[in-house]
């Protein structure tokens, strides 16, 4: 499982003209890639160490802050541009395995007691955000 973090003012996920997600104020927009092995340990594991990175203004973790988390899924994060110009998306898992574990991503951030907006998984999104820093950390378990 990887995540591209990204401490954020604000951020949208926007579907043609209707935007379904919001986080209007400081938080973490959080772009997440599952493979094929990924499960409900992975998803523990990474949910926790997003929720309480020291990423935030001061040194506060969003925990510390109960800052607002949005979560794209992002399939691209595995890609293998090893070999010629196109990538391969061999080590993405399909859409019958990675949405599930996306929505348990998802929900185990809000067990941690984080409130969490989500991207639409599967859809053409256009995501705007407004980098606070900017700090972008990519994590992976």
């Amino acid at each position: 499982m990887r995540a591209v973090v990204q401490r954020v003012l604000d951020a949208e996920v926007v579907i043609g003209a209707t935007t379904v997600a919001r986080i209007e104020r400081p938080g973490l927009l959080v772009l997440l890639g599952v493979t094929h092995t990924d499960g409900p340990a992975e998803v523990v594991t990474l949910a926790r160490k997003i929720w309480e990175l020291r990423i935030m203004r001061g040194e506060h973790s969003a925990r510390d802050l109960g800052a607002a988390l949005l979560v794209v899924s992002q399939f691209t994060l595995y890609a293998d541009t090893g070999k010629g110009r196109r990538p391969s998306w061999a080590a993405a898992a399909p859409a019958p395995v990675s949405g599930p574990v996306f929505d348990q991503f998802c929900a185990e951030l809000e067990v941690l007691g984080a409130p969490v907006e989500r991207g639409v998984f599967g859809a053409d999104m256009a995501v705007r955000s407004i980098n606070d820093g900017p700090v972008t950390i990519l994590l992976e378990v």
